[in-house]
């Protein structure tokens, strides 16, 4: 059985603990997969806007908890600022010249979406086998095959849900997005085809037994002078649910194929928006260099606990 500290099979680089965040890269572009997944690649303005979501998504599930333990608000946003001041002192990944995400920002984005939804009718879900509200959900779901010759490894999808709530008269999962970008219509409807979505979905209802009908994203547009606010929904069926992990399957059997061939190919239609378009139009004997050069090791791994 391979050690829980690597999301791979010990000695390759066949992946079998999987979240939406490395299943991504992968559906995105192969080669992407590679630099970042298994190189460890990444920019500087990436990993910033990775460790902003975290600590943004990690103060407001503070915040969840707290109020379902029966703190009241005024207390609950002292507490949680609390919190990020300590846990982002000395952080040193904050970009000079970037004065869209900050630690002013951060805090402030905090506070503000406190007061947006200081009314917010959602009502947090209790889970039925332990009793305990459904906030700060991590799941670590075994599925029921196995990279091939790897029986007594099967595949795993891991993942973090921020919280279940009840809402007019049915379940969703929450996720909490921050964006540069203006949220319009055309931001939420990227969700509707998106594994993020889908395998939240899936985890609310296989792992925690809550048969929710879709995901509740609240969305932060982060500016230098403002934060504004949007609430969007994204629906799932059985049947959606169930063809993107037939799909999901399919793409992990692919995902087997460049380990074993150690080779990754790039997916040329995915290039317009990736931060690797420079590096991988360019000959691959200077490639290396240009890595090297312009972007930092970050390791990402799907086990790692919140």
């Amino acid at each position: 059985m391979t050690s829980e500290l690597s999301p791979f099979i010990a000695g390759t680089n066949i992946q079998y603990a999987w979240d939406s965040t490395s299943s991504g890269w992968l559906l995105d572009c192969a080669r992407k997969y590679q630099l970042m997944m298994i190189e460890g690649w990444d920019t500087k303005e990436h990993a910033l806007d990775l460790y902003f979501g975290i600590m943004y998504g990690r103060a407001l599930e503070y915040y969840d908890r707290l109020r379902t333990d029966g703190m009241n608000y005024e207390d609950s946003v002292i507490f949680v600022v609390r919190m990020l001041l300590t846990e982002t002192y000395g952080y040193k990944g904050w970009i000079e010249g970037n004065n869209n995400k900050t630690r002013e920002t951060l805090i402030r984005s905090v506070i503000w979406y406190l007061e947006e939804f200081k009314d917010d009718p959602f009502e947090t879900y209790i889970l039925q086998e332990s009793g305990k509200p459904a906030v700060e959900l991590s799941f670590k779901l075994q599925l029921d095959y196995a990279p091939t010759g790897y029986s007594d490894q099967p595949y795993m999808l891991t993942g973090h849900l921020d919280r279940v709530v009840n809402f007019s008269g049915g379940l969703y999962v929450t996720d909490r997005k921050t964006t540069k970008s203006t949220i319009s219509s055309d931001y939420f409807s990227r969700f509707d085809l998106d594994n993020q979505m889908d395998i939240y979905t899936f985890a609310a209802n296989i792992v925690f037994k809550a048969p929710v009908k879709g995901v509740v994203i609240d969305g932060a547009q982060i500016a230098v002078g403002f934060t504004r606010f949007a609430r969007g929904l994204t629906y799932r069926t059985p049947a959606q649910t169930e063809e993107f992990f037939r799909d999901f399957k399919i793409y992990l059997r692919q995902a087997e194929g460049y380990a074993k061939d150690n080779y990754w190919p790039m997916n040329k239609k995915s290039c317009f928006l990736c931060p690797f378009k420079r590096v991988c139009s360019k000959d691959p004997a200077v490639r290396n260099a240009m890595l090297e050069s312009d972007f930092v090791r970050r390791t990402w791994n799907p086990l790692q606990v919140r």
